[in-house]
């Protein structure tokens, strides 16, 4: 069973993130895919790199592949450490620095993923906070979360 936030609210995530990006000054990619990592929405800013496009969804995938953000893969992917070599797994598609977070609903369980990507790694994880904050803020309100089979 995949669960995924509607588009209405990945298109109201996206509007937070980008708001925050914005405020920084730096445009970016922001993506949101379900708990599959399937994409649901993405939107590059004006002047936005052009490889951010995929780096920011693979940073959703990765979040909803593992179920978790992906700044915390970065150490456990250094070479001698048990995830050595993730980021060449899954035809690629793995990202092992941040900017990738899962979106949790209530019971902790993942209806969804965002990535962004466009500026450093802190500047990614910020802008990517403000969108998963939103979330946060609204996730209680019906429906956000469709599921399907």
């Amino acid at each position: 069973m995949v669960q995924s936030i509607t588009l209405d609210t990945a298109t109201e995530l996206i509007d937070a993130a980008e708001q925050r990006a914005d405020e920084i000054g730096n445009p970016m990619v922001v993506a949101v895919t379900n708990s599959e990592g399937n994409l649901v929405a993405q939107h590059r800013m004006d002047g936005a790199w052009l490889a951010s496009v995929s780096i920011s969804r693979n940073k959703a995938y990765t979040s909803a592949a593992l179920d978790m953000p992906t700044h915390e893969l970065a150490e456990p992917s250094e070479p001698g450490n048990s995830l050595y070599g993730l980021q060449s797994t899954d035809e690629g598609r793995m990202v092992i620095f941040g900017g990738g977070y899962p979106l949790l609903n209530d019971d902790g369980n993942v209806v969804g993923a965002f990535g962004v990507s466009g500026g450093a790694v802190e500047q990614d994880m910020e802008v990517a906070e403000a969108g998963v904050a939103h979330w946060e803020s609204i996730r209680s309100d019906d429906p956000k979360v469709e599921v399907t089979n």
